[in-house]
């Protein structure tokens, strides 16, 4: 009898956190849209710098393991004819910045971007306090970067350079356990057996296609976007390719929905007959998937230059995404739920998380 009001306890908190969460969030976008609105409404899109928060967790999938929690923030820049236009860039960079293929291309729009981020990895047992040898380490990454992105009306390009710390430098203890406590649920165990702290460095590139679009009945919209990108570093070396179908309401004319990953795309419109700003709001449903091939990921193959915990992890990986997205003016708020497959050996099933990505111009 204990144990089942225990349980209907938790599900309890479960779902006070998850209508706390609903609520601030509303709470956001509405203060954010009175806010911002009397702001953004009558300015060019390009003259716009954009700010974008992700939250991602498995709580959305009644789990509370492997990639557990990430938040990333990001800025974007106004649209640059030229990366020199950007003051904050020192002086030096623009020659390497212009030896990169395509930053220099003539018809090309560039936007400059700063992010920070924080994730967090965990077995599917977080109380046992002993390591758990056929599980997913635990693992914590808190990094800032740069991105650049040069774009056309249907192609995006973006090459980013992270700079962070894996291990208790990372502080992910700290975060995954105080959230825990103030939502009244048992702490993780077993941190001592994180990773241990490593400098930790990638650079990534990917590029996005917008392939086709087209109006339906003259009130609907539908477009179709593919994505290829690799990633190279001590964190992670890969390669992926993907895409995203969306169908709806007034969709806007930028590169589509990201989740956090190397080179995440941005959400700023492509060019000022984009039509964002012009029309109040819009909805739309979309779809999206991605395969992957790694060749290195630090947070299942342990540290680079000492012992750790590492375990053998997948080769090729999938993963297929379903969400909606809501803009007002220049506002966008997208929710999806993300189904991954297997990524090591001895993981009993795939895993499904849910992202929340809030993107503000202003």
């Amino acid at each position: 009898m204990i144990i089942l009001n225990s349980i209907k306890s938790f599900s309890v908190i479960q779902k006070i956190f998850r209508s706390s969460v609903i609520l601030f969030l509303c709470i956001c976008i509405i203060f954010s849209v009175f806010f911002f609105s009397t702001c953004a409404w009558s300015k060019d899109p390009r003259e716009l710098q954009t700010v974008k928060f992700f939250f991602e967790n498995d709580l959305f999938g009644d789990t509370d393991k492997y990639y557990t929690n990430a938040v990333q923030i990001a800025w974007l820049s106004k649209d640059l004819k030229k990366y020199k236009d950007d003051v904050r860039l020192p002086g030096w960079s623009i020659p390497i910045i212009h030896a990169i293929p395509f930053s220099g291309k003539p018809e090309s729009i560039h936007n400059v971007g700063i992010l920070l981020g924080q994730q967090i990895y965990t077995p599917s047992d977080i109380q046992t306090m002993t390591l758990l040898k056929n599980e997913r380490p635990y693992a914590g990454f808190l990094y800032g970067g740069l991105a650049l992105h040069s774009k056309t009306d249907s192609v995006l390009d973006t090459l980013e350079i992270v700079l962070g710390v894996v291990g208790p430098a990372s502080k992910a203890e700290f975060a995954q356990n105080t959230i825990h406590e103030l939502r009244g649920i048992p702490t993780a165990k077993g941190w001592d057996n994180q990773l241990h702290n490593e400098p930790a460095i990638r650079f990534s590139w990917q590029r996005k296609w917008r392939l086709h679009s087209m109006e339906l009945l003259g009130i609907l919209d539908y477009d179709l976007i593919s994505h290829a990108g690799l990633a190279l570093g001590n964190v992670r070396t890969s390669g992926n390719a993907g895409g995203e179908i969306r169908f709806g309401y007034h969709i806007p004319k930028d590169f589509g929905s990201d989740v956090i990953r190397p080179g995440a795309g941005i959400s700023t419109p492509v060019s000022k007959v984009s039509g964002q700003g012009k029309k109040l709001w819009g909805m739309h449903l979309f779809a999206s998937s991605k395969v992957e091939g790694v060749i290195h990921d630090i947070f299942l193959d342990g540290n680079t230059w000492k012992n750790s915990h590492s375990v053998d992890k997948k080769v090729l990986l999938a993963d297929l995404s379903l969400g909606l997205a809501f803009n007002f003016d220049m506002f966008k708020l997208t929710y999806r739920h993300l189904f991954s497959t297997k990524q090591f050996d001895n993981q009993r099933q795939g895993h499904i998380i849910g992202s929340l990505t809030l993107t503000l111009s202003f």
